[in-house]
């Protein structure tokens, strides 16, 4: 089992989600945060005054997955998430030792 972890543009959620239930990845977790990569924030305007943002919004999507479907998430997720352009985000995979659905007990891939 593999844990993704991706870093998106909030506008890009909805089109993320519609593309993992296609593949029938059932569940994902998602956190609004704040970060920067390369392009180390940028400048805005506020009422005439030009100032730095440097941790732009973003948000993070955590999916558990079998490892068979790790390479298809990953597609579905940066095919959707992509524009082409600097800030569109990473895709982290991480292993997955242990799963347990509370309700019923059920374990690793059972219960995802």
């Amino acid at each position: 089992m593999k844990l993704i972890m991706a870093i998106i543009k909030p506008f890009k959620l909805e089109a993320v989600r519609t593309a993992l239930a296609e593949l029938d990845i059932e569940g994902m977790t998602v956190t609004e945060v704040k970060g920067f990569g390369r392009q180390r924030g940028q400048s805005e305007i506020y009422r005439g005054a030009e100032y730095e943002v440097h941790f732009l919004p973003k948000v993070k999507v955590e999916i558990a997955v079998a490892d068979s479907m790790v390479d298809r998430a990953m597609e579905a997720i940066r095919n959707e998430a992509g524009s082409g352009q600097i800030g569109d985000g990473k895709i982290f995979v991480l292993d997955l030792e242990r799963a347990m659905r509370i309700r019923t007990g059920e374990a690793d891939d059972a219960a995802l």
